[in-house]
């Protein structure tokens, strides 16, 4: 792993490799008639969820002791480094929906999804969506970048020692790109941006952190760089600090063409037919939906302009280890609507900040594990595959609240479903 190498001198921008192509093209969904329901009978009763968690583990082959209550936790030295001043778990109610049919550059297949909450409806709105696309086809998902910034800031005593530091900084990138291989195994520098604020120098340090979300590897890999910096660089700053609260870190930002996590972008055309039968609705009601809806959020002056894709997020994080504070800057969300020439409604969503991880931090946590595991997203190589299985959570999220605002079903699915 100490060979990994950077892309320093690389530009930063969009991009699809052509080898993507095929893969996406080539893809075949099993048909919707044929791929396994999850039991909806009896949701409120230990009958349901015993029928639930038998489709678990004789259809999808997955182990859900530790969700299912009949194994605890108890293994109280793995908290180190999770957790201080341990007294328990708190526990929160998780479901699954799905399938959630998925063609993606990474994620590829059909996917019962855990999500757990404690908002009524929201379950069902997300299975509703995912009814309605699996139906209409495959939703294509294509990750466009990745990165993981922190943004160390410099004082100075006035611009001409600012400058001189500067200078000397871009003269160094590949120094920076060998100290942060030799601090980490997996993180890689890819981008050094510079912002000049007066006498005050913000540096983004840009990294990829393989399958970790990544937060820890790169503030300790930006650390030991700025600790070069100053040992070595002719001009001091009169102040420095690790973190100048400029990198996006667990805050929506106006950044949205840049990345933090991985950039992903994702599709799907709904057949007319079934946005009638699922959404109970018509293209041109969702599409007039979210233009009210879009130009609202334009009007109040939102970061994005998705209607909910935190609720997706926060559930899929709380269910998949994750850090749900990052559903600060991952839910942001470009969210777009429009009829086409046979009169289907296409819909799309780009989310430049989708950040997780299928290694460290709460990953490894039984009913964690347990969760990851059953869409195949625990471990090495998995951390691509959650993030595009995440956008087209969202996707179908937006897509069933639109159709329910649209059709006025939005109010009474809340008070059949909701407290």
């Amino acid at each position: 792993m100490k060979n990994l190498q950077s892309n320093i001198s690389h530009a930063k921008y969009d991009f699809i490799n052509s080898l993507v192509f095929e893969k996406l093209e080539s893809y075949t969904p099993e048909p919707s008639s044929n791929l396994e329901k999850i039991p909806s009978q009896d949701p409120y009763t230990l009958n349901g969820q015993k029928l639930r968690l038998n489709f678990i583990r004789q259809h999808l082959k997955s182990n859900v002791d530790y969700l299912s209550g009949e194994k605890i936790f108890d293994n109280n030295e793995s908290l180190k480094g999770n957790i201080e001043n341990y007294i328990g778990m708190s526990q929160i109610p998780t479901g699954i929906i799905g399938p959630l049919v998925v063609n993606g550059s990474v994620a590829q297949g059909h996917f019962y999804v855990p999500l757990a909450t404690t908002e009524g409806a929201l379950l069902a709105s997300y299975n509703r969506g995912a009814k309605a696309c699996r139906e209409s086809g495959a939703i294509t998902v294509i990750t466009l970048q990745e990165g993981v910034q922190r943004t160390p800031t410099f004082k100075f005593k006035n611009l001409i020692d600012l400058g001189k530091f500067v200078s000397w900084v871009l003269n160094h990138k590949e120094t920076f790109a060998s100290l942060t291989r030799e601090t980490s195994n997996y993180a890689i520098l890819n981008d050094i941006g510079v912002n000049i604020e007066g006498n005050i120098l913000i540096l983004r340090f840009e990294f990829t952190s393989g399958d970790a979300s990544g937060q820890n590897m790169v503030t300790i890999c930006s650390d030991k760089i700025c600790k070069y910096i100053i040992s070595n660089c002719p001009v001091k700053p009169v102040f420095w600090t690790i973190e100048g609260n400029a990198s996006g870190d667990k805050k929506a930002t106006s950044l949205t063409t840049r990345v933090r996590g991985r950039k992903v972008t994702a599709e799907i055309t709904l057949k007319k037919e079934v946005i009638a039968s699922v959404l109970k609705a018509t293209p041109a009601l969702l599409y007039h939906q979210w233009k009210i809806s879009h130009l609202g959020s334009i009007k109040m002056g939102s970061i994005g302009t998705g209607m909910h894709p935190s609720n997706a997020l926060a559930a899929l994080f709380i269910a998949c280890g994750q850090d749900v504070a990052c559903t600060g800057e991952a839910s942001t969300a470009i969210t777009r609507m429009d009829i086409d020439e046979n009169g289907d409604l296409y819909c799309a969503i780009t989310m430049p900040n989708i950040i997780v991880g299928t290694v460290g931090g709460g990953t490894s946590f039984p009913t964690q594990k347990e969760c990851l595991e059953l869409i195949d997203c625990y471990g090495p190589g998995k951390s691509g595959k959650l993030a595009e299985i995440a956008i087209a959570l969202c996707l179908t999220g937006e897509i069933s609240i639109i159709s329910a605002m649209s059709a006025g079903h939005f109010t009474d699915a809340h008070q059949k479903l909701g407290r």
